[in-house]
């Protein structure tokens, strides 16, 4: 594929590293090294190889589908769905999305597959470069493969659901690579699943990394747990979600004003901010201080769908009224500019899901107590009354709705929720103009249908 053909060269040996290692990044303090490294001298050197696993995190932030930006899952299937109205220029890459109007050609999809394969290309790298490493301990070779495969495994999760069937790579070769044929997509789980599972094992033994700034044994079972539920695995997700409820690590935020501050306790992962003072991307893009947005606001049938009493609707939206006209936009995040010092970072996983996980999966396999128990556990913190239901239908719908209010402009929930329970049709086609069944994927971009020829058929409807 284009992308593989383009880079010749790792992207991690280019730094002149003297200043790069620093200034892309601050999750590790580190000492500059004099000059220019290659490819073998990175990983003969726990500082060097440390810096490059820590660039990944940095893509995850700047340019991946869970960066929080405008070219993110939150943003694009926010708009794609039914969680934002989108008020982009006509014909611009976010008004298509909304529009339900994308094509092959699309430059978004384009650069969402373009830089997901960039993060999974660098990822391929880490771990080759572990492995052939012959100045590395077990240790730091064990914890670094493991933090570059739950990156991997994250961004094909995102692309996967996305597109579907697509290549699974694991080599930089790009004489492979470029001749690669698609994957399908439940072998792709499996392929996820069974990478986690390795990269639990190896984290499990290492007490070095405990930070949610970085992969650890908490946030690989917090992606196992998801995993799972969209594997249909109801026992697996259940026992995984309830390790990391019962772990004493981490606890919902009673005041929800609280929940997407740095300092969270129930953040199992989060991006940090490129620099002390900067915040997260998600900020950045919905806070706006006079209407009409700069790029979206809620949907009016998502806000008018909270109960009058959700402090969710009361803390994590605000209404904004220029010349008479109101918007609401998203409100989780609350700083927009940067300020003296760092006060959120975008959160990628937190316990919430992870008790709504565990509410869905006991709701499928028959413990409905159980389930009821988590969802009003979600309700109690929302300052809302708990459900009192005994009908499996009702406690499914409970958990539509709650995941609903809970997750809106995280990183594609709903999307992908409408989409795994078959729900998108039923949903979009009353509001979408021109929705179509097929729009449940995205379209394969027509750039590397035309440079690998065995990435065809193009997806459905497109």
């Amino acid at each position: 594929m284009k992308k593989y053909q383009n880079i010749v060269s790792y992207s991690l040996f280019v730094f002149l590293i003297g200043n790069t290692i620093i200034s892309c990044e601050n999750f590790v303090e580190l000492d500059s090294p004099k000059g220019q490294l290659n490819q073998t001298d990175v990983f003969e050197n726990n500082q060097t190889a440390q810096a490059a696993v820590t660039t990944l995190y940095a893509l995850l932030r700047d340019n991946s589908l869970i960066a929080g930006n405008l070219s993110s899952a939150g943003f694009y299937m926010g708009i794609y769905s039914d969680e934002l109205d989108s008020y982009a220029a006509p014909n611009s890459v976010a008004d298509l999305f909304y529009k339900h109007q994308i094509i092959p050609t699309n430059s978004g999809v384009k650069e969402v597959w373009t830089s997901s394969f960039k993060v999974i290309y660098e990822c391929n790298a880490v771990i080759e470069g572990v492995e052939k490493s012959k100045g590395l301990t077990y240790e730091q070779k064990k914890q670094y493969k493991a933090e570059a495969v739950f990156i991997r495994s994250l961004t094909y999760f995102y692309l996967t659901n996305l597109f579907g069937d697509i290549p699974f790579i694991t080599t930089t070769d790009y004489t492979i690579n470029q001749k690669s044929s698609k994957t399908n997509h439940q072998n792709i789980l499996l392929k996820i699943e069974e990478d986690l599972i390795e990269s639990k094992q190896q984290l499990s033994e290492l007490t070095s990394v405990t930070s949610n700034l970085r992969a650890n044994k908490y946030n690989v079972t917090a992606l196992l747990a998801r995993l799972y539920i969209y594997q249909e695995k109801w026992e697996k997700a259940e026992r995984e979600s309830t390790e990391l409820i019962n772990s004493g690590k981490f606890q919902l935020e009673n005041e929800l004003n609280k929940e997407f501050l740095k300092e969270s306790r129930s953040t199992l992962f989060q991006l940090k901010a490129k620099a002390e003072g900067g915040n997260s991307n998600e900020g950045s893009i919905y806070i706006f201080e006079a209407g009409p947005p700069p790029n979206a606001s809620l949907s009016p049938q998502l806000f008018e769908s909270f109960e009058p009493t959700d402090l969710r609707k009361q803390q994590w939206t605000k209404q904004i009224t220029t010349n008479g006209k109101n918007w609401v936009m998203p409100f989780k995040y609350k700083e927009k500019y940067v300020t003296t010092t760092s006060k959120e970072y975008t959160i990628v996983f937190r316990l919430a899901e992870q008790v709504l996980i565990r509410a869905e999966a006991r709701m499928r396999l028959g413990n409905l107590n159980g389930a009821k128990g988590d969802i009003n556990s979600i309700r109690n913190r929302a300052g809302l009354t708990p459900i009192t239901t005994s009908s499996s239908q009702d406690i499914f719908e409970a958990i539509v709705t709650e995941r609903q209010h809970e997750f809106f402009t995280e990183h594609g929930h709903r999307w992908f929720d409408l989409k795994r329970w078959k729900l998108a049709d039923q949903v979009l086609n009353p509001i979408k103009t021109n929705w179509k069944a097929t729009d449940v994927l995205l379209p394969i971009p027509e750039a590397e249908l035309l440079i690998n020829p065995n990435l065809l058929p193009q997806n459905k409807g497109y």
